[in-house]
Formats: structure tokens, C-alpha cells, sequence
């Protein structure tokens, strides 16, 4: 009896620790995905005026965008900048800091994975609107000009017999022509709330 009164013990003791075990955290790119949902809702409350998410367009998340441009590390060169195209300036220049192109696409393919996990309709999904497509290739083709730095597709190599086992070729990263590294690594739902909204 006692043998049974000890193992009914532990066996409570054991469910209760299980139920009170603390729940799995989310991924890095869940909880960066859960922090750029957050700042795209709180950037529509403060917008001028409110604007709720179904009346959002592929207009509004440009506006978005150019928003986030305030916060960015990347310096992108003037036309009239005698640094323009220069990939290493030897000396600092007054050309504004803008979201590294890169930063801007991730952001929106997290955005719009949120869009639809939060019961919006893919056909609806203002993120992947063709106007929004448009502007990144815009902003990767001038910001390439801008630094000098070509972003170039690197073309898959066909998998042979003696090669199977390679690995993938590493995505194409561009180097910052700041003097930090940080410049294309901007992390645009860094913002802190409360931030003002861009003008309507």
C-alpha cells in the first residue's frame, strides 16, 4: 500500500510539473515576423487618417516603406554625389541613409505571410501586389547604381553524379558601403512604439 501511495505521488507530481513546463518559444523568424505585423498595424492606427487593414492597398504599404526609410543604415549616393557608384567612398558624404533593398524584401515576405495567417485572403493580400513588386525592383536597381554593388542572381549549377552531395551556393549578399557592416542588415520593425506616422 505504501508502494502504491508513493508511486500515486510521483505520478501527480510528475503531471503537475508538465503542465506548469514553460511552452516552446517561436523561431527567430516567428517572433521577427510577430514584431513586423505589430508595427504595420500600430503605423495604421497612427496613419492620417486611421486606415484599417481591409482598405489597405499595394499604395499603402509603398507609403510603408518610405516610412521606414527614416530609420534605415544604408547610405545611398545622389546622382550629383561624386561618390555615386563608388562601392568603398574614401570619405563621408551628406547623402541621406535609406533601408538596405534587401532588408525591404525580407520585411515584405514577412509581412505577407502574417497577412494571410491572420485570415487575409492570398487574392487580397496587399503585400503582393504587383504595385509593391514594382517598387522593390526599383529600389534594388537604384540603390545598385547608388553603391556600386550589382545584385546579381546566381545561377543554380545542375546537380552531377560526382557532385550531388555539394551544397547550395550561398545567397547573395551585398557589402555595405558604411563604415559599419550594419547597413544592409536594417532591421526596419526595429521601431519603437509609438513612432509618428508618414503624412497621408
Amino acid at each position: 500500500m505504501i508502494l502504491l501511495a508513493c508511486s500515486a505521488s510521483l505520478l501527480l507530481l510528475l503531471l503537475s510539473a508538465s503542465s506548469h513546463s514553460p511552452s516552446q518559444q517561436p523561431s527567430r523568424y516567428e517572433a521577427q515576423k510577430r514584431r513586423d505585423w505589430n508595427t504595420f498595424q500600430q503605423y495604421l492606427r497612427n496613419h492620417k487618417p486611421p486606415l484599417a487593414l481591409p482598405r489597405c492597398s499595394g499604395a499603402h504599404v509603398i507609403e510603408f516603406l518610405k516610412y521606414l526609410d527614416q530609420f534605415g543604415k544604408t547610405k545611398v549616393h545622389s546622382s550629383s554625389c561624386p561618390y555615386f557608384s563608388n562601392p568603398n567612398p574614401p570619405a563621408p558624404c551628406a547623402c541621406p541613409l535609406r533601408q538596405a533593398w534587401g532588408s525591404l524584401d525580407a520585411l515584405i515576405g514577412r509581412l505577407r505571410a502574417a497577412f494571410e495567417e491572420s485570415g487575409g485572403r492570398p487574392e487580397s493580400n496587399p503585400f503582393a501586389a504587383r504595385a509593391v513588386r514594382i517598387y522593390l525592383r526599383e529600389v534594388r536597381e537604384t540603390q545598385a547604381r547608388a553603391r556600386g554593388i550589382p545584385y546579381e542572381k546566381k545561377k543554380r549549377k545542375r546537380a552531377t553524379p560526382s557532385s550531388s552531395s555539394a551544397t547550395p551556393p550561398p545567397a547573395l549578399t551585398a557589402t555595405s558601403s558604411t563604415p559599419s557592416a550594419a547597413g544592409d542588415q536594417d532591421e526596419p520593425s526595429a521601431i519603437q512604439p509609438g513612432a509618428s506616422s508618414s503624412p497621408s
